[in-house]
């Protein structure tokens, strides 16, 4: 019989996550899998548990929770010899690699969308020893969302996120950095520096339009000039997918990327602390075997 590894966080949703337990397990049965459930109750339990699955070889991985807990299974699923295939019901915040992979944001949904999903392989970023599917970011308004605490998230989702960011755009504080990549090597101020894999970044599904999940590309924003005015129009440039045409932003497609600083400044992955540069982020394309819904053209036909 085909095994599945079910990993959740009980804290995550509002402590939502015992609500959709038993759905999760039983749809597991239903599509012919043994399930061995896993609740994290500290951090890196979510990538201990995933690097297990992959070690004993179980043929499914479900992961149900935040953006933070989805990035762990993802990083105990890296460069493993074995790789199942992998699934993740969203309880976050922004659920970033959710809305990337067109997966419902509606719990009882995403759940019942695995029945019909088909996989996908998809791309991850190493930094490090550290992985991720969203966003690397640098810079104050980057280290901004650690001061977003849990009531604030409860109370104002990801709008909380961008009170604390734009409290620190307004700041006169900015990097001077030496950034090398495919094409050569960007130097300069900047207020904010994003590598971007998907097109969803904070909620923001369309910060990145171009970027696709199996592109092999990293997405390189660098917002070299960002008091509020221009923030105010960089924030709209955003919701409409224009970043790009911003002229207080650099864009940069590459497959790596090198990240300096005159002095250590710790990075921001996929919403949690990461390491400090210098660094090289790499992509790991196409990495990922993911279940994802079937394309909604595809239905249609």
């Amino acid at each position: 019989m085909k095994k599945a590894m079910f990993i959740l966080n009980p804290s995550s949703g509002k402590e939502e996550a015992s609500d959709y337990r038993e759905q999760v397990e039983e749809t597991l049965a239903e599509m012919g899998y043994s399930v061995d459930t896993r609740e994290t109750e500290k951090q890196g339990d979510a990538t201990q548990f995933a690097r297990e699955a992959c070690e004993q070889r179980y043929d499914f991985v479900v992961a149900m929770g935040g953006d933070g807990t989805i990035n762990e299974a993802v990083s105990g699923l890296a460069e493993q010899e074995h790789q199942p295939l992998f699934s993740l019901v969203p309880l976050g915040t922004v659920n970033d690699f959710a809305r990337a992979l067109k997966i419902s944001l509606d719990p009882e949904e995403a759940i019942a969308g695995m029945k019909t999903g088909s996989e996908k392989r998809v791309d991850i970023a190493k930094v490090g020893d550290h992985y991720f599917m969203n966003i690397l970011a640098l810079g104050q308004v980057a280290e901004s969302t650690y001061e977003v605490t849990p009531e604030q998230k409860t109370k104002l989702g990801a709008f909380a996120y961008f009170i604390e960011g734009l409290k620190a755009i307004t700041s006169d504080a900015e990097e001077y950095f030496t950034i090398t990549h495919d094409h050569g090597t960007w130097e300069g101020e900047a207020k904010l520096v994003l590598v971007a894999l998907t097109n969803s970044v904070g909620g923001f599904e369309k910060l990145a339009p171009e970027a696709l999940t199996d592109d092999g590309l990293l997405h390189l924003y660098i917002i070299k000039n960002a008091a509020l005015p221009a923030f105010i129009r960089i924030a709209g440039a955003m919701l409409v997918g224009k970043l790009e045409k911003d002229p207080a932003v650099e864009v940069i497609h590459t497959t790596k990327v090198s990240i300096g600083t005159n002095e250590p400044l710790s990075c921001n992955i996929d919403g949690d602390e990461g390491c400090a540069t210098p660094f090289l982020v790499e992509v790991l394309p196409r990495h990922i075997r993911a279940l994802v819904p079937p394309d909604k053209k595809d239905i249609e036909k």
